[in-house]
């Protein structure tokens, strides 16, 4: 068990840094790159920081696991298994490896990457706000941009396999002087050559203005309109902020905060340089209130409207000079900071996301001063977002995925009937005692005056402490839960009315088109994307209708009502026909479905079949099911996987990996032993490429990146090569037999 008395003074939210920096080399090339052997995960009721150990006393007391050292890519020691010829030996395997990276509080954990837009941020935030920033950290977090810059123009993308862009290379530009890399370096002066060649950081999008504005490198004036007035609008007004996505709306109250503010950190040294680097033209002459709209092609992916475009106009030329008055300026800030405030005590800090962190922090450092509680606070639960791996230091796009991953590996271990195995009951049941202590037991204070949607009950996408309702996570956690604690010999330890509030929950998380969003039931039209202002991503501005969500609450009511028959009988069977239904509506003439949190049509598919299968739906039955099936089976590769590249995700139209997928493989295998599809020819080959990847160790390696958001950014589920597989192989063993593959 991972240990905390060899790190000092943690509340700082830093790693305690001695006179000089423990075994920081440099290679070859001149890159510094810290001792991995001194990085240490500390799980925390599955709050997870990483800790750099400094003295060799410190390093004796706090072992390095194997989670420790498989998370930073070094060797395991785990050993070579018996090679699997079935497809239990296989799966049994995959479970032997995973378990070893459990951690103590029963969760698993891994990288959350992906995006390129998130340490800029951060780093911004902490430089602005003069937070202490580790030389270990410094080292890592450049060792990382480096790793991610692209080979060929030296930029970098939105996310970890898009293409350069003026957003993620501006950015990531600025982070690598702020961390005190050379203007000279090869690798920034390719950098900057493509930044320039891009029209400079004039054509960044909207958050690239907003950020470099903030320290101070751009003028407020190339910023278009965040007024923190929108939120004194009446709830009944249809664009009233709190009708939007919960990411957009809660990233647009600190922005606003700040924009009123026109806060900026005062120029130096550093800055001064940036401000030549980063233009392509001297500072001092550019007009930066004519670059408001100005945008890279290759960053804009949501053009603004015509409409948002004249709001902008307005509110640049008339409102802001001559109808915005200090007295209504003052209402509209306190409000937000209210708001802000709210925001920061429902998640203890933690904040929904890794956008709005940085913001509330930098927030509560402008309202409070440097040495206020908040900002204190803030300064230690951002280290929950940061990870370190083989490349370097991340920020992951949440703190963490250990309910969502948790649950999911507790679905498969069972489906794979490895819970009715004594050798597996342990790690099972610490799984199970994770869950029970990451249920969100109260609801928000404040709850409707905040905005909040009903939590009591549910289970968050990471911990409890973050406390954000998801419906596909409440979903999966209570169905994970329903599944182990029928298996005999296991405690039950989530109780039928704990069980009940889950449903509760779930039951008021319907659109009225059937389907189910994410965070919370849409509020308001999809009419307000004419007034999304970020750019770079699509469907932003509410919630949505997800086949993915919408499955896991189906199958979730399904399990529950085999369970709890009398409970809400008629509105859960009510709210069921009303999902499938959608479901069936949502799927396209060539039998597929559009996934909106995976990759792509794989993902969405394998949902949707399970919500179809829930209601006795199968491909001897049902068309629509044939259509999809025969949509799977039109992309099987040679090698009798699957492949589907994020470009799907853009474009909406299915896109052909050049290789197999390993996960992807899964999903497609799952689907169609959902749809009860009869030839297992199809499903042998899948599976028996899956096998073959398999190293003899029992893990498989990291492929294409699994995961999207927002249609334009990728996101990394690594967990997921483990997960769904071991509940691929279990399900084919139970259906089709334990037969050799191999």
């Amino acid at each position: 068990m991972a240990r905390t008395s060899g790190v000092k003074n943690r509340s700082n939210g830093a790693a305690k840094e001695k006179a000089s920096n423990a075994n920081i080399v440099a290679n070859a090339s001149g890159n510094q790159r810290t001792d991995y052997s001194r990085w240490r995960l500390l799980d925390e009721a599955g709050c997870q920081t990483w800790h750099y150990l400094q003295t060799e006393e410190e390093v004796k007391e706090w072992p390095q696991t194997i989670a420790d050292k498989y998370h930073l890519g070094m060797e395991t020691g785990l050993p070579n298994l018996a090679p699997a010829r079935t497809p239990l030996e296989s799966a049994h395997n995959a479970l032997s490896f995973f378990s070893h990276l459990q951690l103590p509080p029963g969760n698993w954990a891994c990288e959350y990457g992906g995006p390129m837009f998130l340490l800029p941020g951060l780093v911004i935030t902490w430089y602005v706000t003069e937070t202490h920033i580790p030389e270990p950290y410094k080292i890592e977090i450049k060792n990382y941009l480096y790793a991610r810059q692209n080979p060929k123009d030296g930029g970098w993308g939105l996310h970890i396999e898009g293409e350069s862009s003026v957003f993620g290379t501006s950015m990531n530009y600025t982070v690598l002087r702020l961390l005190g890399a050379s203007a000279e370096d090869p690798r920034v002066v390719k950098a900057r050559g493509l930044l320039h060649k891009m029209g400079g950081a004039v054509n960044g999008p909207h958050w690239a203005k907003f950020w470099l504005s903030v320290l101070g490198v751009c003028s407020w004036d190339i910023v278009n309109p965040v007024p923190p007035e929108l939120w004194l609008l009446p709830d009944w007004v249809p664009i009233a902020p709190w009708r939007w996505w919960i990411h957009m709306r809660q990233v647009f109250l600190s922005m606003s905060f700040v924009y009123s503010k026109r806060w900026s950190y005062p120029v130096n040294d550093l800055t001064s340089q940036l401000r030549q680097e980063l233009f392509t033209q001297p500072y001092e002459s550019i007009n930066f209130l004519s670059h408001r709209n100005s945008i890279s092609s290759r960053d804009n992916y949501h053009p603004k409207s015509w409409f948002l475009n004249t709001i902008n106009w307005t509110l640049v030329n008339v409102w802001n000079p001559y109808l915005r008055t200090n007295a209504l300026v003052k209402k509209a800030e306190d409000w937000v900071w209210w708001l802000i405030q709210a925001e920061d005590e429902n998640t203890n800090f933690s904040n929904l996301g890794p956008v709005n962190g940085p913001m509330n922090m930098l927030c509560c450092y402008i309202k409070e001063g440097p040495d206020a509680y908040s900002v204190r606070e803030h300064r230690k639960t951002l280290e929950e977002f940061i990870w370190i791996k083989a490349e370097g230091m991340l920020m992951n796009g949440t703190n963490g995925v250990q309910s969502w991953d948790t649950s999911f590996l507790i679905q498969a271990a069972v489906e794979a009937g490895f819970a009715t195995d004594s050798k597996w009951k342990p790690m099972l049941v610490k799984a199970l005692e994770f869950l029970e202590d990451q249920q969100i037991g109260d609801e928000c204070r404040n709850q409707h005056l905040c905005y909040r949607q009903q939590r009591k009950g549910a289970w968050a996408f990471s911990t409890k402490k973050q406390g954000y309702t998801v419906s596909d996570c409440t979903s999966e956690g209570a169905k994970a839960v329903m599944m182990l604690q029928e298996v005999p010999g296991y405690p039950k330890l989530i109780s039928d009315e704990r069980l009940k509030d889950a449903i509760d929950v779930l039951l008021t998380m319907q659109n009225a088109s059937g389907g189910c969003a994410s965070y919370e039931p849409q509020r308001g039209s999809e009419y307000l994307e004419y007034l999304n202002a970020a750019e770079v991503f699509g469907r932003i501005m509410v919630e949505y209708d997800y086949p993915e969500c919408t499955t896991a609450v189906v199958t979730a009511l399904s399990i529950f009502t085999k369970r709890y028959p009398e409970y809400r009988t008629e509105e859960i069977a009510a709210f069921k026909t009303r999902a499938v239904d959608y479901i069936r509506k949502a799927q396209r003439p060539d039998g597929s479905w559009y996934g909106s949190w995976g990759i792509c049509f794989t993902y969405a598919g394998m949902f949707a079949l399970e919500s179809l299968a829930s209601v006795g739906e199968s491909y001897g039955n049902s068309e629509r099911v044939r259509r999809a099936c025969k949509f799977f089976l039109d992309h099987q590769m040679e090698d009798g996987g699957w492949g589907e590249t994020y470009k799907s995700c853009e474009t909406g139209e299915y896109c052909q990996h050049e290789k197999s997928q390993v996960v992807q493989t899964a999903w497609a295998c799952i689907a169609l032993m959902e749809a009860e599809y009869p030839d297992v020819v199809p499903l042998k080959k899948a599976l028996k490429m899956i096998m073959g990847r398999q190293r003899s160790n029992g893990e498989w390696i990291q492929e294409a990146i699994e995961g999207v958001f927002n249609k334009s950014c990728m996101i990394s589920y690594p967990n997921y090569k483990f997960i769904f597989p071991i509940k691929a192989l279990g399900m084919f063993a139970k259906r089709h037999g334990n037969i050799e593959l191999l």
